[in-house]
């Protein structure tokens, strides 16, 4: 019975010495071993590489014990000088382990070819949405004496004109290249007078000149103040008298009412007093309105 005992004893220690062992062991790898194998608790934050340069960037990471690769395909930006970092992964300020490699897009030397589409015939409109998609851009538009407002008469590439029987032949040009326009104007050769806006105020003249489908062009204030010398023709000979004028009326025009103008031309105005002076007429006659007591010009 003692001998029984005795061996189960025996027996029990050894289980207990093999569990005690069995849980050192999986203390040492988890606690021991594995974090210095993974460095774990060593963390480091991801700095931001977009804009670096290329030769820069061993220098930069290996100071901040972090790896690097360059993917395959390579991006393109016109905003950033060849060889730059243009992606990362992981992203900047990003938390990751020492040793790390960082997955890095640099900007291509020169910018990728793409086949230059055809933008005749259709609108403007149109042709802004299809350069986008290709990565190209708008140039200059220029208009021209044609019906059709806003339809594209001419595409033109380096100041060179290109039709689209050309283009359908597959012209290459460098991503982000500008594309100038010819586009009609609507009225053909049709020319329209020029609005007499002589005598009116600035405002009213604004609101004539672009009813009239025109652009305002230069605000020229004549005086200092609202007595201008005026020269005048009578059986007399020529005369000098001095005419006072309201602060703002239109003095003079360029082009003259006995000219014509096409549409989307622009007319620049001569006016009396100060810019000063018109902006307080401008808030004088606001608060007058805002009071009740509505304004009408003769």
């Amino acid at each position: 019975m003692k001998l029984y005992a005795k061996s189960i004893k025996g027996l029990l220690i050894q289980i207990l010495a093999f569990i005690a062992i069995g849980v050192g062991l999986v203390l040492f790898f988890f606690y021991v071993y594995l974090p210095g194998l993974t460095n774990h608790g060593e963390i480091v934050t991801v700095p931001n590489l977009e804009g670096v340069q290329f030769e820069e960037l061993d220098e930069f990471l290996t100071k901040r014990n972090l790896r690097y690769t360059i993917t395959e395909d390579s991006g393109y930006s016109e905003e950033h000088p060849p060889q730059v970092v243009l992606q990362q992964t992981p992203k900047a300020y990003s938390k990751v382990k020492e040793n790390r490699k960082i997955y890095i897009t640099l900007n291509r030397v020169s910018p990728p070819t793409v086949r230059m589409p055809c933008l005749v015939d259709g609108s403007i409109k149109n042709a802004q949405a299809v350069l986008k998609s290709y990565g190209l851009r708008l140039g200059e538009i220029k208009y021209k004496a044609a019906l059709g407002v806003n339809s594209v008469l001419e595409q033109l590439y380096n100041d060179e004109s290109y039709d689209c029987e050309d283009i359908e032949k597959g012209i290459l040009i460098p991503k982000g290249s500008k594309i100038d326009l010819i586009a009609a104007d609507g009225f053909g050769k049709k020319r329209l007078p020029v609005p007499d806006l002589i005598g009116k105020s600035l405002d009213e003249a604004e609101f004539t000149i672009i009813g009239s489908g025109l652009n305002l062009g230069a605000v020229i204030f004549q005086k200092e103040n609202d007595e201008i010398l005026v020269e005048t023709n009578d059986s007399t000979g020529v005369s000098v008298e001095v005419r006072s004028y309201e602060i703002g009326e239109v003095l003079d025009q360029k082009p003259g009412v006995e000219q014509t103008i096409r549409i989307g031309q622009t007319i620049d105005l001569w006016v009396s007093g100060t810019r000063e002076a018109y902006e307080e007429k401008l808030k004088q006659d606001s608060i007058a309105q805002a009071e009740g007591g509505a304004l009408f010009y003769e």
